[in-house]
């Protein structure tokens, strides 16, 4: 037995996180995310399994999940940028105000509920999932981007609610890039690029945030991000980033729609069984 566990449920949580980690690893490279909608609920069920207390085991989840993407980001971005799909300048405008989006994000989640943030995520990921399905182009707000400070100010808001919500903002990068009409392609290859700042901003922040519940927190955690957790899904995620990315390239613009699309309403879905 270890912390209460015993070692045939060991080996299936396991194997239930490897299996995260493909599926993490995938999603980034294919929509540009960092696949926390799978990965925050599997680690979830572990941390409850070994009696991590309630009330730090979604931060919990949440840097670790953060942490975990941080090479999965780097390797899905190298290969998006290879076949020439990033927008240029976005990351660069993006890349300070949304880290100063994560530090906000790593303090609210020590002290304070995220739902309000999280029903506002299920809200406009699903009607921008009900946009890219039905009506493509006619609901952008505009056909180029806007000017510096609406670029800071959502720089700002992919870190604050994406490191909540333990996505990274990559999906909510991707949004904004489509709804200014960029093509769904070019956004998910940005995004991939905006993810990799917000991910490791995202894992220091809840590691320092963490600092003052380490008598709450398992083993081998540094703050709220786990080790043990980090080890074991990091290199299977990031294996698996490229091929998702390659996936992604072969794909038309309108496979690649409606695939993002139905992508939102999963786990859209996913946040609001998690509030119920």
């Amino acid at each position: 037995m270890l912390y209460g566990v015993g070692l045939n449920e060991i080996f299936w949580l396991v194997l239930l996180i490897l299996v995260g980690g493909v599926i993490s690893g995938l999603l980034a490279g294919l929509f540009g995310v960092s696949g926390g909608s799978i990965i925050v609920p599997v680690l979830f069920e572990c941390f409850r399994a070994f009696g991590v207390p309630e009330d730090v085991r979604m931060q919990l989840c949440l840097g670790t999940s953060i942490a975990i993407v941080v090479p999965t980001t780097i390797r899905s971005y190298l290969t998006h940028r290879a076949h020439g799909f990033v927008i240029p300048g976005v990351i660069k405008q993006w890349a300070l105000p949304s880290i100063i989006g994560v530090a906000c994000s790593a303090t609210i989640a020590a002290f304070a509920p995220v739902v309000v943030l999280t029903l506002a995520f299920v809200v406009i990921a699903s009607l921008i999932a009900m946009k890219l399905l039905f009506a493509g182009d006619r609901l952008n707000i505009g056909t180029e981007l806007p000017g510096t400070v609406p670029m800071i100010l959502y720089g700002f808001g992919i870190g604050l609610c994406g490191t909540l919500m333990g996505v990274s903002g990559g999906a909510i990068s991707t949004i904004v890039l489509t709804l200014y009409g960029k093509p769904i392609h070019n956004a998910i290859a940005t995004s991939s690029g905006v993810a990799v700042p917000v991910s490791i901003a995202g894992a220091i922040g809840f590691a320092l945030a963490g600092l003052p519940h380490e008598a709450q927190l398992p083993p081998f955690s540094l703050g709220f991000v786990s080790l043990i957790g980090l080890v074991v899904v990091a290199p299977v995620a990031s294996l698996m980033a490229p091929y998702g990315a390659r996936f992604a390239h072969r794909l038309s613009r309108r496979r690649l729609e409606v695939a993002f699309g139905c992508f939102l309403l999963l786990i859209s879905l996913r946040f609001v069984i998690s509030l119920i």
